[in-house]
């Protein structure tokens, strides 16, 4: 990620993303900050919901507490700050209201459409509940969400790591909600200026893992 990257488009942004485990100590800019999260929060979600957070961590005690519950990874002790994707899997139950006022004010919903939507979404999540999926629902419109922190992050010149390997109970006391049973970690984001060059390890051929009509099929449709 040596090149300016301020420029980068949706596609120039996947390429050239890579994980970065290692970070210069700049600060991001608080206006860079304010953009990668409203970009992140411009991920869809299931039903509109927006059963998702995002935590910002960039003091030294919450950096050295997430560093801990990565068992000593470099990511997070590093990184300037770290994402972290709260999962919300009661967020169906809060009052929606702003969500659907939202809606009808830009004319992208009608109070038709808005009743049925409403009623729709309450059965949606029931059903969920009853098949014990509603942490599951949850976990990936979060994920979605760092998603577009990732690339949105990477068009401005900017690194990310999408984290695994960390203790779920140690980052929730980390950001002050170890007693919410409600809230799920999904993903921990370091960001920050690289202080390494990854090179792409390759992916396998598109042949190998895309599919038409059946898994297994071929693009073409033949085995």
């Amino acid at each position: 990620m040596t090149q300016d990257t301020s420029s980068l488009t949706v596609p120039q942004a996947i390429r050239e993303r890579r994980s970065i485990r290692h970070y210069l100590p700049d600060p991001v800019p608080d206006g860079q900050l304010s953009e990668l999260l409203d970009l992140a929060l411009e991920a869809p979600s299931s039903w509109n919901v927006q059963a998702r957070s995002v935590v910002v961590v960039s003091d030294d005690e919450g950096r050295a507490a997430l560093t801990r519950a990565t068992e000593g990874q470099p990511h997070p002790q590093e990184a300037p700050l770290t994402l972290v994707f709260v999962a919300a899997s009661q967020a169906w139950r809060e009052d929606l209201s702003d969500i659907y006022d939202h809606a009808l004010r830009s004319g992208a919903w009608n109070e038709r459409f808005v009743s049925g939507f409403s009623e729709a979404t309450l059965v949606f999540q029931q059903d969920l509940e009853q098949r014990g999926l509603l942490r599951e629902y949850a976990v990936k419109d979060a994920v979605i969400a760092a998603t577009y922190a990732m690339l949105a992050a990477t068009s401005v010149g900017l690194a990310t790591s999408p984290m695994n390997g960390w203790d779920e109970q140690q980052v929730k006391r980390a950001i002050g909600i170890e007693d919410r049973d409600d809230l799920h970690i999904a993903m921990l984001l370091p960001v920050g200026r690289p202080a390494e060059t990854r090179t792409h390890p390759g992916r396998r051929p598109r042949a190998r893992q895309a599919f038409t009509g059946r898994y297994g099929a071929g693009e073409g449709g033949t085995r």
